[in-house]
Formats: structure tokens, C-alpha cells, sequence
């Protein structure tokens, strides 16, 4: 995923967790099971092995270069890009609002802890894209990480780096 281009334009932005909105969104699930009723429909309620993260752009004009990313131990990450009609603040969640394609990496439990982290190339190439499309529109985009099959946030570190227009 490497890209020749210019270091001196390069912008490396790191995903960072959003605890206020990843509580909120676990307060709605908590508050549909309480009082018996049922999601909206279309509506993606957060799972307990989710958190939202987000990215802010300093820079609306931006190319995608490369994704950073390191996991200590195994486990399996997916990152689901939000699109940008998601109000959090007024509106829940909505399948509809889900961009395709996800980011997926991993290392298996068998594989040693040194061992380089695999992904869907082409999938992570076309998503690290949508997001430099997505922000010229954006300051801020928000984003589902999914840790599962052992994976944990705290042994996660995930960045994107992009080329700015000039």
C-alpha cells in the first residue's frame, strides 16, 4: 500500500476513539432493552465488541497514500466507514449510512506475534480512497472498529496517511 509520493506533502491523520459517542450509542442500546422496545427500523444499534472512532481533516484536499497499522497479538479488526449525512448529535445510526467497502486486517491466533498483519489489499486501497473522496466534503468522519477474535483496542494502533493538493 506504499505510494511514491512527495514525503513533504505527506498528512498522517490517527483514527481516535470517540468515548462520548461510543457511550451514547451504548446508553441507546441500553435504553431500547430496558424499556422493552425495539430498534428503528434501518437503524445499526453498537455492538458490545464495537467503538466509534473518528478522523478529523485538517485539509479538505487530500489523495490516499497508505494505511498504518499495528496490532500486538492476533485478532481481527474491521473498520466501517460512516458516511457523511450522519448527524450523531440528532439522528441514529442507520444501516443505509454504512460505506462499503470495510477495512479488514488481521493475524491469525497460530501466527507468531511477529508476524505481519494481513488485509484485503484492494478492499483497504478503494476504502482508504472513499475516505480522501469523503473529506473534501468533511471535517470530521466517524467510523465502527470492530475488535474481534481477540483483538483489543488497546493493542491497536491505526493511521492513514494522504497527500495534500498543493
Amino acid at each position: 500500500m506504499d505510494s511514491t509520493k512527495d514525503p513533504s506533502n505527506a498528512l498522517v491523520l490517527e483514527f481516535k476513539e470517540d468515548p462520548a459517542l461510543t457511550e451514547m450509542m451504548r446508553l441507546r442500546v441500553s435504553s431500547l432493552q430496558k424499556s422493552g422496545q425495539k430498534r428503528q427500523e434501518g437503524e445499526r444499534l453498537l455492538l458490545p465488541h464495537e467503538a466509534v472512532y473518528r478522523l478529523d481533516f485538517p485539509n479538505q484536499e487530500l489523495n490516499f497514500s497508505r494505511w498504518y497499522f499495528s496490532l500486538s497479538g492476533y485478532g481481527r479488526i474491521t473498520i466501517t466507514g460512516i458516511c457523511q449525512l450522519w448527524t450523531p448529535d440528532l439522528t441514529h445510526l442507520m444501516t443505509r449510512q454504512l460505506l462499503e467497502p470495510i477495512g479488514t486486517f488481521w493475524r491469525n491466533a497460530g501466527d507468531p506475534e511477529d508476524s505481519p498483519l494481513k488485509w484485503l489489499e484492494a478492499d483497504m486501497q478503494e476504502f482508504g480512497e472513499r475516505i480522501a473522496e469523503l473529506a473534501k466534503v468533511r471535517k470530521v468522519m466517524y467510523f465502527l472498529f470492530a475488535f474481534k477474535e481477540g483483538a483489543e483496542a488497546t493493542n491497536l494502533s491505526c493511521s492513514v496517511e494522504f497527500t495534500v493538493d498543493k
